[in-house]
C-alpha cells in the first residue's frame, strides 16, 4: 500500500555514544528539520549501551516527531547522509557511533522494507520508548497494536536516566 506523502506523521530515534554526543544531536535536530516540520520533541536520556561489542559508553538517546512529506525510502536515505556527515562509520552491527538515527514510525505504514516499518525492534527496546513516551504514550504499534506507553511499562527504565528536558 503506497502512503499519502502529504502531513506523514513520523517518529526518529536519535543516539550517539562517541565524540560530542549532545552537540552532534543537536545538528542532527537542526538537519531533521529541513525535512519536514518538526511537531515534537522528547527529553534527553542517558542510557546503558544495549548489545554489541562489550565496553561501549554510555548513549545519548531521544525522539523526535515530525510530519514529512518525504517517502520512507527517501527519507531513510536522508536519514543516513545526516548521519555520514556526523562521521558515522559502519563497521560492525550495534557498534559505538557518532550518530544513529532511526525511522520508527510513518504514519501507520507497515512495510517489509526498505525501511522496515514500523522499526522491527523499536517496541522491545527502552532507550527507544522512554523518549517516544514523551511524545506520545498512547502512539500503537501498528500492526500489534500495543501502546508505547504499555511496552514501556513491560520492558522496564533499567540503565535508562533522564537528562535535559530541552535539549
Amino acid at each position: 500500500m503506497r502512503p499519502n506523502l502529504s502531513n506523514q506523521a513520523v517518529y526518529v530515534a536519535l543516539g550517539a555514544n562517541l565524540g560530542q554526543p549532545l552537540p552532534t544531536l543537536r545538528r542532527a535536530k537542526e538537519e531533521l528539520s529541513g525535512l519536514g516540520q518538526l511537531t515534537g520533541q522528547s527529553r534527553l536520556y542517558r542510557t546503558v549501551a544495549v548489545g554489541g561489542p562489550a565496553g561501549q559508553p554510555d548513549y545519548l538517546n531521544a525522539a523526535l516527531r515530525m510530519e514529512t512529506s518525504l517517502a520512507p525510502g527517501p527519507l531513510l536515505a536522508a536519514l543516513h547522509k545526516i548521519e555520514d556527515r556526523a562521521g558515522r562509520e559502519r563497521h560492525q552491527r550495534w557498534e559505538a557511533r557518532v550518530l544513529d538515527l532511526d525511522l520508527i514510525v510513518y504514519g501507520d505504514l507497515v512495510q517489509t522494507g526498505p525501511p522496515e516499518l514500523p522499526h522491527p525492534r523499536a517496541w522491545e527496546r527502552a532507550f527507544v520508548l522512554a523518549p517516544l513516551a514523551d511524545l506520545d504514550p498512547e502512539l500503537r504499534h501498528p500492526v500489534s497494536g500495543e501502546t508505547v506507553a504499555a511496552a514501556l511499562a513491560r520492558a522496564g527504565l533499567g540503565g535508562i536516566r533522564t537528562l535535559e528536558e530541552n535539549w
